[in-house]
């Protein structure tokens, strides 16, 4: 499963779910958004392959990516959870630290637990390459690749001018030789990166929808290290399990049928997920002045916007309209979602080692 392939399934609610399976990882990682120790919270396995265990044929997620903490500490949960959603005709994805690479040898329930998902992600910045060095990843992630694996480098910088970022996206296009996509995007406020970072990055680009500015965020589940389950990957939603009309339920209650129903059903969901939080904020008359997560984060405390959103749903053009909204964001294609959510000048990284006509 190719990167592309991942990022082509942003448009669609319920498309994937991510599963953050610990909060505990090896590494400080001065930029850490999940300020993640080793004696950080970790849940029992259960609670995930439960909930795993809800996947069928008939309903899934098309894709798991799990991610943590650094998941591969518990390698049995992640490959436990690849054989089921491979059962039920899902695919997986992980997002690894690579504290591992450190070894000379992979260890062998971590190469087994990497073997078994569909796509492999290390992540790749200054601040991972202080305790891991750049030279480790690659031997891991080449041998990935000439065993045939899909795998990509997910890499932070503090902006796109960042000298790190054009040094590490020559590094890896030349050590590769144009096989492993990348994702760049620039460090967020939050965790640890949030007690010395001055510059919030290039923030969120517009999409060519007419007076809207749908938020993509909403549409895939996080399952937050407790099993919480909510409608954003925002760490700060994340770390307050909420606010409200963005808490969807919790995986040891609810299963994956029901957690679609109410990512797809909810009215307030599928305006902000259309419009964007700031047209339907003006439209209850209340203040957009906070941004997309700034204004959103304050609906669940304003009954005016959530009225607005039934009243709108309700209307006969509303559906003609999402699927508007999810035709363009499908028309403009992966490298529009890299844009938006991520770097402008490396966006089109994300295509690397892509060839259409051998994925179809």
């Amino acid at each position: 499963m190719h990167l592309v392939e991942i990022i082509n399934l942003r448009p669609r609610p319920g498309g994937a779910v991510f599963l953050g399976l610990t909060r505990r990882c090896p590494l400080l990682c001065r930029h850490c958004s999940t300020d993640s120790l080793m004696n950080s919270e970790q849940h029992d396995a259960g609670l995930f392959t439960r909930f795993a265990d809800t996947f069928t044929a008939d309903e899934h997620p098309e894709l798991v990516l799990m991610t943590g903490g650094e998941p591969l500490l518990r390698p049995g949960l992640v490959t436990a959870i690849a054989e089921r959603a491979r059962r039920a005709g899902a695919r997986t994805a992980l997002i690894s630290g690579m504290f591992f690479a450190r070894e000379d040898r992979v260890p062998d329930r971590i190469a087994q637990a990497i073997a078994s998902v569909d796509h492999f992600v290390a992540s790749l910045d200054i601040f991972h390459e202080e305790q891991v060095s750049r030279g480790a990843v690659f031997a891991v992630l080449g041998r990935l690749v000439e065993a045939g694996m899909d795998v990509s480098v997910q890499a932070v910088g503090l902006d796109d001018e960042d000298p790190y970022l054009e040094e590490l996206t020559r590094d890896v296009r030349e050590t590769f030789g144009g096989r492993v996509p990348m994702l760049v995007a620039h460090v967020g406020g939050a965790g640890r990166a949030a007690e010395w970072l001055t510059t919030t990055g290039g923030g969120v680009h517009t999409l060519a929808v007419p007076a809207a500015l749908p938020c993509d965020m909403a549409g895939w589940p996080t399952i937050a290290y407790d099993g919480t389950v909510l409608a954003c990957c925002n760490q700060d939603v994340i770390d307050r399990r909420g606010p409200e009309h963005l808490r969807l339920g919790h995986i040891g209650e609810d299963g994956w049928p029901e957690i679609r129903r109410r990512l797809t059903g909810a009215p307030l969901l599928r305006v902000i997920r259309t419009l964007g939080p700031q047209p339907l904020a003006q439209r209850a008359g209340e203040s957009a002045d906070g941004g997309l997560c700034g204004t959103c984060l304050r609906f669940s405390d304003q009954p005016e916007v959530s009225r607005q959103a039934s009243e709108l749903t309700a209307g006969e053009t509303f559906g003609a309209m999402e699927q508007m909204v999810e035709q363009l964001h499908v028309q403009a294609g992966p490298t529009a979602f890299a844009r938006r959510y991520g770097s402008l000048r490396y966006a089109d990284l994300i295509t690397l080692g892509y060839r259409e006509e051998a994925r179809s």
